[in-house]
């Protein structure tokens, strides 16, 4: 069952060094709070998992968390690239960095197998790349019935899995809505859970036809952390910081300004920063 706690013991408790752990997201409810509690506590040799690594992953890998990353499409969104993803990749800054490069439909079919309790996924992908010749993950395997060949990739069953979310109720049950992209896959596939919501309510109220709910005994710990989206956004909360991602080209584009604000920014704030952001966004 959901354990109510604050962000630093969830992390602390849920999130070990070496875990595979799946931040997740897409556009909409990214769980930066999550993440910069993450980096605070040093964290080592993750192997992260993300449909899209944005900024989140750019910030994990460049203060040296991360060994190995399992992703589809990187790059800051709607700006250019992730700099410390390149300078890991191309020059082992601030270490080595592993890389599992999926399309968007793969992961999606692989959180989804994951689930389910399924070793991998089996799609319709692929066909006509060369992904496969350069991804020992991606396989093929011919249907018993037709005949058919389709692409075959590793499930994703994180040691634990983050996302955000709008409201829990004081029971735990969690509640989303807007794009929930795969997070819904994410944690019901993960060993743990963390959910950072912007509000705790006594009662879920009328639930919309496009909400999700995850029942209380499929999260391992609920935390609530007003604006712990931000600078993304959240459906009935607040809007994009567009300007954040657009000043993350710059900062992140030189180690040494990286590294200062990183400093400034997360290693010496804490939940209370996205909360500021909260009550400004209202």
């Amino acid at each position: 069952m959901a354990v109510f706690s604050s962000l630093a013991e969830a992390v602390a408790a849920n999130i070990r060094d070496g875990d595979t752990v799946a931040f997740e997201g897409f556009t909409h409810l990214i769980p930066f709070a999550a993440v910069h509690e993450t980096i605070r506590q040093k964290r080592r040799d993750l192997h992260l998992v993300r449909m899209t690594p944005d900024l989140i992953y750019d910030q994990l890998i460049g203060m040296g968390c991360v060994r190995k990353l399992t992703f589809s499409w990187g790059g800051n969104p709607g700006v250019g690239s992730l700099h410390r993803f390149r300078d890991a990749v191309e020059n082992d800054w601030p270490r080595p960095l592993e890389v599992d490069e999926h399309s968007h439909a793969a992961l999606a079919n692989a959180y989804e197998a994951g689930a389910a309790g399924l070793p991998c996924a089996i799609l319709r992908g692929y066909r006509g790349t060369q992904h496969g010749s350069v991804n020992p993950n991606i396989k093929s395997v011919t249907c018993p019935f037709t005949g058919e060949v389709l692409a075959a990739v590793p499930s994703i069953r994180a040691d634990c899995a983050v996302i955000h979310a709008q409201k829990a109720d004081r029971k735990g049950n969690v509640f989303l809505e807007g794009i929930v992209g795969v997070q819904k896959e994410a944690v019901l596939g993960a060993k743990r859970a963390i959910v950072t919501v912007e509000e705790v309510v006594d009662d879920l109220g009328d639930v919309s036809p496009n909400a999700c709910i995850l029942p209380s005994w499929t999260v391992s710990a609920v935390v609530e952390v007003p604006g712990g989206a931000h600078p993304s956004y959240a459906h009935g909360y607040y809007k994009r910081d567009n300007a954040y991602y657009k000043a993350w080209e710059d900062i992140g584009r030189e180690r040494e300004v990286f590294l200062k604000w990183m400093e400034e920014h997360v290693m010496r704030q804490g939940p209370d920063a996205f909360k500021r952001h909260a009550m400004k966004a209202a």
